[in-house]
């Protein structure tokens, strides 16, 4: 029963038109699905990836247009990481971050990898993460009409960092609960603080590991625009996502249960620190409701959505497809 590796994440943003500039134009990702939340369907939901949106290449964000800023904290998901192919990318993206004014660090040694810090315009928290080495989960392709060549261009999502206040207690979920193995530490960023743990799954590498770092220091995180909603982990089907439910049931895990997504199916839960995590299949996919080649252009509503089109396109402002 081991994950696959990492399948989404989901972040939150207070300006969906700005988002799809940045991410398209400036990070080069393809606007995968542009759909609504289904939870709530007066704000959009914005999937990006590579050529095909594969699992494991899954960035996404909800829309809340009156979050105020994220205050970074503990019991959070702290920091996302994108791929890139090699060393070289990370030279060739801190001279794109400093050409288009984007916020970056200067690279640093993470746990024997190169990455370069970043965020967005909104303060999201990110690491590209160089794959020079990198043995793992294998990435997905950089989309064909993406403005950053491809042999720079983001082939999926990295590590996962959790900040929080016990990493035993998140610990003993990800090993015990979760089939998850240590696999390295590394010096924390923060001085006087234990390393931080790195734990992976399946195939392992960059695409499949979650880091977790333990900061007793700190108040909870108050979330808003660039914080993370949740972590999404795949598997491979509908016949194993029920495994993880009845296994979720038998550690006495409050969980969501079945949820159907349509593009792929999904439980959900929190881990013992309270941080949201979701088990998610491959498939369908995103090209279930609409062609390949032209994924993102339109607004694609599930189909038990669909007879509330008029009112939902009623209610959110029209974002066109290329900026």
């Amino acid at each position: 029963m081991d994950f696959k590796g990492i399948h989404h994440v989901s972040a939150i943003t207070a300006n969906a038109a700005e988002n799809v500039k940045f991410y398209t134009e400036i990070m080069g990702m393809r606007l995968i699905k542009k759909t609504v939340n289904q939870d709530e369907t007066s704000m959009y939901h914005l999937f990006y990836g590579d050529e095909k949106g594969n699992p494991g290449t899954e960035l996404t964000f909800f829309e809340i247009q009156r979050a105020a800023r994220n205050r970074p904290g503990n019991n959070s998901i702290s920091g996302l990481s994108l791929r890139v192919p090699n060393d070289a990318a990370l030279d060739y993206w801190k001279n794109r971050f400093q050409e288009f004014g984007v916020s970056c660090q200067d690279m640093i040694n993470q746990g024997g990898r190169k990455v370069l810090p970043f965020q967005d315009f909104e303060g999201q928290r990110f690491f590209l993460v160089s794959d020079e080495k990198d043995t793992g989960v294998k990435g997905g392709t950089p989309w064909s009409k993406s403005p950053v060549p491809a042999e720079a261009g983001i082939i999926g999502l990295g590590p996962v960092h959790l900040t929080v206040p016990d990493a035993g207690l998140t610990a003993a979920v990800l090993t015990e609960v979760m089939g998850f193995r240590e696999a390295n530490r590394y010096p924390s960023p923060t001085a006087g603080q234990p390393d931080v743990i790195v734990f992976e799954t399946g195939e392992g590498g960059t695409g499949a590991e979650v880091h977790v770092e333990e900061r007793s220091d700190l108040p909870p995180e108050r979330p808003g625009r660039g914080s993370v909603h949740h972590v999404a982990f795949r598997v491979e089907n509908e016949k194993e996502l029920h495994k993880w439910i009845a296994r979720l049931q038998e550690k006495r895990i409050a969980s969501s249960g079945f949820v159907d997504r349509f593009y792929f199916k999904s439980l959900y839960f929190r881990e013992a620190n309270r941080i949201l995590f979701e088990v998610a299949t491959d498939g369908p996919g995103f090209d279930t409701d609409e062609e390949l080649e032209h994924l993102g252009e339109s607004l694609a509503l599930p189909p038990f959505l669909e007879p509330q089109r008029a009112e939902i396109e009623a209610r959110l402002k029209p974002l066109p497809t290329r900026f």
